[in-house]
């Protein structure tokens, strides 16, 4: 998993994270290690992923191979240098990996979907008539996404009264949602859609991401464009992204898509992948619960679908941009990935360990994503991405009113 992280008095740079250690890429190219792959290793010094990644493909895997071969028990070369270039991650200070130019959030998770439709129009079909057809989307705010380990802090907004009325407060149901997000790794001209065959040569790696949701504020402001203040107060990215190459022993069909999608979306090959996911919760002074464990073959559109989607258009995509999947559930109660499922709007509390229950998410809750892969004998880690809510912002004073 690649990263950005700083200890001591050391600006941030790349770093690959080991266990519970980081191999300093900047250190191990100044040493010499990658001076025979043909490119400046000073893109290891760099306070975001992105001229690294900007490198290519064939580059990616060149530094990945030469990076296992290091870190690999039989290996060597490295321990004379082992105390310079390997760092406890207790000693690091970790950065976003990316430089974000744009945010995309698909909804992609047809179980959520499914889910919120039974809440909001009991009488009607859970799935609006596009859903099966497009991967439908909302264009979200980059500059509030931060890295794991930030706290939250409880927006306020506009949201419907007791009579319909709009009034305005805190927002009483924050929520979180347990989602992936897609890497962009390479740029496609604007104007030129990329073809669904081409569409995962265009995704870096994955990494976990938490939609943070004021649903209040969301169900109120929705209708007639889509999510905004509801959304836009924070979203959390996790400090470390795992090369997509290294997901292929994970890789499994996806559902049945009925209708048959239109070309443009059409693939033979195997998009999904067998990825775990989990969700915890910690309330203040309590201990951490499991609240919700699924898994990313759930998803009714595959990460290819999403980019030759985004981009039939001629939308142009940039490196370090950033795709989320959407709200990720499974079939069953107990892997639903927000609380508006869990607790079903409010209805159904969920009780924690300590005893208490939860609708929606209170100050001081803790809540951690997970993900892991395990097959045929094949580990990866998706590491986590965590995030605590702090009380609504109350400034010292209230400004006095323009005379």
């Amino acid at each position: 998993m690649y990263g950005i992280f700083s200890y001591d008095i050391g600006s941030p740079r790349v770093g690959y994270k080991h266990g519970q250690q980081i191999l300093d890429l900047e250190i191990v190219g100044l040493l010499g290690f990658f001076k025979d792959l043909g490119f400046d290793p000073a893109v290891f010094a760099r306070p975001a992923l992105n001229q690294f990644i900007a490198l290519g493909k064939p580059i990616w895997q060149a530094v990945g191979e030469r990076i296992r071969h290091l870190l690999s028990d039989d290996e060597s070369a490295l321990n004379d240098v082992r105390a310079q270039v390997l760092i406890h991650e207790d000693r690091a200070r970790l950065h976003l990996p990316v430089r974000i130019g744009d945010y995309t959030d698909f909804y992609a998770g047809i179980y959520h979907a499914e889910n919120v439709g039974r809440m909001f129009r009991p009488n009607g079909e859970p799935l609006l008539p596009n859903y099966r057809h497009l991967p439908v989307a909302y264009h979200g705010r980059a500059s509030s996404i931060v890295v794991s380990g930030t706290p939250i802090r409880r927006p306020s907004g506009q949201m419907s009264g007791v009579d319909g009325q709009p009034v305005f407060g805190p927002s009483q149901a924050l929520d979180f949602e347990l989602e992936v997000g897609l890497i962009i790794g390479k740029s496609n001209p604007l104007g030129e859609p990329v073809p669904i065959a081409e569409a995962e040569d265009y995704i870096f790696g994955i990494t976990l991401f938490n939609d943070w949701s004021a649903r209040d504020i969301q169900r109120w402001e929705y209708q007639p464009l889509g999510p905004f203040l509801g959304k836009n107060f924070g979203s959390s990215l996790s400090a470390w992204v795992v090369p997509l190459i290294d997901l292929e022993p994970f890789r499994v069909a996806g559902p049945v898509q009925e209708p048959t999608p239109l070309p443009y979306l059409q693939t033979a090959r195997d998009g999904h992948f067998d990825l775990q996911v989990e969700v915890a919760l910690r309330p203040l002074d309590g201990d951490e619960m499991i609240i919700s464990r699924t898994n990313t073959r759930h998803l009714y559109w595959s990460f290819a679908q999403m980019v030759a989607h985004h981009t039939v258009n001629g939308c142009n995509l940039n490196i370090g941009d950033v795709l989320a999947t959407g709200t990720i559930s499974g079939p069953d109660p107990g892997g639903y990935g927000s609380l508006l499922e869990l607790s079903w709007n409010g209805n159904r509390p969920l009780r924690l360990s300590d005893g208490s229950q939860r609708t929606f998410l209170q100050d001081g809750d803790t809540v951690t994503l997970r993900g892991w892969g395990n097959k045929n004998g094949v580990r990866i880690d998706l590491d986590e991405v965590t995030g605590s809510i702090l009380p609504v912002f109350r400034p010292a004073k209230h400004p006095q009113a323009i005379q």
